[in-house]
């Protein structure tokens, strides 16, 4: 089969990397789209990097059981830590990350504030990134991870969001940096609080946009976009069918029967994940 033809596969240790489907859909609806979300072992953010890659490999490893024509590494954590070794391991597609697309965008201020899961702060991924492009940049990490169980309940506007959200920006309320970089994949969907609170001459960055942005370029770039094709859409997860379709109705936008999420399991002698090379 052509590799155009072939699907992107994109990972997640749950739901949030859903906006990233969710914005990959907007901008490719020509393109097969398979979102693995690894459910049974969530979050990423509190286990150790070397955990968290050999997550990754497995995940990587499950869905490129079949052709892909790119892998959508849709967590931050796990683009923080696994990343490079699965470049190396998949050198015949592109890999991309959630975390350099931002910081390529934020790189243009000389002040950032990121609000990211403590996971990702401590990585300090975000930060390298951006100044490995404007040294001269002052970024300041806040570990914002109510927002993630905000986003999951549903509770991304009114009295609760404002009220966490405000919280989080007291340290540097009295001089707002020009951009803020949203370093979670939950937290797209709480841009309209964030833009009440910022008020609208703050850039707001979103790290699923602009994933989205630079696999549609990398894609067109290699010639691998398809044409006059409707895009499917399959679910898998590692646990919860019930509970992840419920949250992906709230990320993705419309409905999702719980019988329409693959349960899957990654540990399955079947499913070994390909090494490292």
């Amino acid at each position: 089969m052509s590799q155009q033809l072939n699907p992107i596969g994109v990972f997640d240790s749950g739901v949030g990397g859903l906006t990233v489907l969710r914005a990959l859909r907007a901008a490719l609806p020509g393109e097969d789209l398979v979102y693995l979300g690894d459910t049974a072992r969530l979050p990423y953010g509190t286990k150790s990097a070397g955990t968290v890659a050999q997550y990754a490999q497995q995940a990587a490893g499950y869905l490129l059981r079949q052709p892909l024509k790119a892998l959508v590494i849709a967590c931050n954590t796990a683009t923080a830590h696994a990343l490079p070794v699965l470049q190396q391991s998949y050198p015949d597609i592109p890999v991309i990350g959630v975390i350099e697309p931002g910081a390529q965008l934020a790189a243009a201020h000389n002040r950032v504030l990121v609000l990211a899961t403590e996971g990702t702060i401590r990585s300090q991924a975000y930060s390298a990134a951006i100044k490995a492009r404007n040294p001269a940049c002052e970024v300041i990490s806040i570990p914002a991870t109510l927002l993630v169980a905000l986003a999951e309940e549903g509770w991304t506007d009114g009295v609760e969001a404002q009220s966490v959200i405000h919280r989080y920006l007291q340290p540097v309320a009295a001089e707002l940096p020009p951009a803020l970089v949203l370093g979670c994949t939950h937290f797209p969907l709480l841009i309209p609080a964030l833009r009440a609170a910022v008020g609208p001459h703050v850039q707001i960055i979103d790290s699923a946009h602009t994933t989205a942005q630079t696999v549609t370029a990398q894609l067109s770039a290699a010639g691998l976009l398809q044409a006059g094709h409707v895009g499917t859409t399959r679910l898998l997860a590692t646990d919860g069918a019930a509970r992840f379709a419920r949250v992906a109705s709230l990320f993705l936008g419309h409905p999702v029967e719980e019988q329409a999420v693959e349960i899957v399991d990654l540990l399955h002698p079947s499913y070994a994940a390909v090494e490292p090379v």
